[in-house]
């Protein structure tokens, strides 16, 4: 079923569930619960799908979006005085979009020392 075994796969899937799971343990808004539940389970989504078809680049690109929209979500839904939440979203998103940037395939090349030149 999976055919490539990533790091940052798995990383992001974690983080994904440990978003949506944070609002049983700080305390939140209906805007923070949200947030945290939907946006951490399209991140826990997202790393599944890369897991199981790791030559699919749109799902990173699709994991860093929705990295920047949890990590924004605190001002957008003005829950920045529930510390928890916020932190969580600052945290987890800001995570998940390095994560996304450093598993795009000319962001890897170059990592790796494979990538093609123009």
């Amino acid at each position: 079923m999976f055919t490539e075994s990533r790091t940052q796969d798995l990383l992001a899937v974690i983080l994904g569930i440990f978003a949506a799971l944070s609002p049983i343990w700080v305390k939140t808004t209906d805007n923070a619960r949200w947030s945290l539940i939907v946006l951490g389970l399209l991140i826990a989504l997202a790393g599944l799908a890369q897991m199981y078809r790791p030559a699919m680049a749109a799902t990173d690109y699709a994991m860093g979006l929705f990295g920047v929209l949890l990590f924004i979500s605190p001002w957008v839904l003005n829950f920045t005085e529930y510390r928890g939440a916020s932190w969580t979203a600052w945290i987890v998103g800001i995570v998940t979009a390095v994560v996304a940037v450093a598993a795009l395939p000319t962001v890897s090349g170059r990592l790796h020392g494979t990538a093609t030149h123009h």
